[in-house]
């Protein structure tokens, strides 16, 4: 079959099953130290267990766009950005003390139910999550180090790994210090851009365009193309933490309101709203578990001061942006073909 046919799914299958065997062995090595870190093993092997592999997938047609060939060792470098990925939700999930990730239990509560009689057991639950996470940031270096890649590749993709981080931990970081404070629609699309747009499709981009030799020329573009699709991906992203289906997301829908996360949603809403409005949100937001009836309180304000219609426009704005550069840019059909439809699924899927 010629790389050029291969459907997104069987790109998702290979990369699939580089992170499967290599995680497994990493699981492995640790429970041969000793039998009681079997638990903390296992949440290695869920974290990569299942997901949409679009960090892998932008990576990798990063590279096809300079006009690289497919090959194995290409497929296991890319797989490394979900390691990246699985390291950074395991690390919010424990920063936001969100219960629930896919449907199952987040690392911390899966970790304190393993903790036993432990005399501290939901510090020793968050303590093993946070340690997971950085272990899996980890082998996300060592994977794209060992991937088979010449090394002259490697080194010239390696200044971008610590763009990558820095801006990951800045996002993180932003969130924290903005929650809780007045909403504004510009310090939280900052945030976004940060957490979520770069590590998710421009910083993979541009790392599979540097591996493969891309002039300033093209990165640029690329660059162009990811950021306002990756601000799409998390501005999608909050509307289905409100106001999608729970059975699809794998989410709580209260877990915003819960912690009254910085989200454009909110921040729009607020913008929009007036003083009656912005008391009744001060009541419902941000006091722990939401009341029965808050959810869908804080739906009808925003729903009635048309803040998920600003959202939507602003998701569309960005993909059209996207397209933009994308199309303007000399890549090869495949590429171009390839980050149309990804931008098309990153934007408009339903979970």
């Amino acid at each position: 079959m010629a790389s050029e046919a291969w459907a997104s799914a069987a790109l998702r299958s290979r990369v699939d099953e580089v992170l499967r065997g290599f995680v497994a062995e990493e699981a492995g090595h640790l429970v041969a130290i000793d039998a009681s870190l079997e638990p903390v093993a296992a949440q290695l092997e869920a974290a990569v267990a299942e997901g949409k592999r679009l960090r892998a997938a932008f990576c990798y047609w990063g590279w096809r766009a300079v006009g690289q060939p497919d090959n194995e060792a290409l497929v296991r470098a890319v797989a490394s950005m979900e390691l990246v990925h699985a390291a950074a939700v395991v690390h919010d999930d424990l920063i936001d003390d969100s219960p629930l990730r896919h449907g199952r239990p987040t690392a911390q509560v899966a970790l304190r139910e393993a903790a036993g009689p432990h005399p501290r057991g939901v510090s020793a639950g968050r303590a093993l999550a946070l340690l997971v996470g950085d272990l899996l940031m980890a082998l996300a270096g060592q994977l794209f180090a060992t991937s088979g890649l010449p090394a002259a590749y490697l080194a010239r993709a390696r200044p971008l790994w610590s763009a990558l981080a820095r801006e990951l931990i800045a996002g993180e970081c932003l969130e924290i210090l903005r929650t809780g404070a007045a909403p504004d629609t510009g310090a939280s699309l900052k945030v976004i851009r940060y957490k979520t747009a770069k590590y998710t499709v421009e910083q993979p981009l541009l790392i599979g365009g540097t591996l493969a030799g891309a002039g300033g020329a093209l990165l640029d573009g690329l660059s162009a193309y990811g950021l306002p699709l990756g601000e799409a991906f998390q501005l999608r992203d909050d509307l289905l933490g409100l106001f999608g289906d729970p059975a699809r997301t794998g989410k709580a829908n209260s877990d915003d309101l819960r912690g009254r996360r910085p989200t454009v949603l909110l921040a729009e809403t607020w913008r929009a709203a007036g003083a009656d409005d912005r008391a009744l949100l001060d009541r419902l937001l941000g006091r722990g578990s939401p009341a029965r009836g808050t959810l869908e309180s804080v739906r009808e304000v925003m729903v009635r001061l048309k803040a998920p219609e600003r959202v939507e426009g602003m998701i569309r704005a960005r993909v059209r942006e996207a397209l933009d550069a994308l199309h303007g840019l000399d890549v090869p059909a495949p590429a171009e073909a390839a980050l149309t439809a990804l931008a098309h699924g990153a934007a408009d899927r339903a979970a």
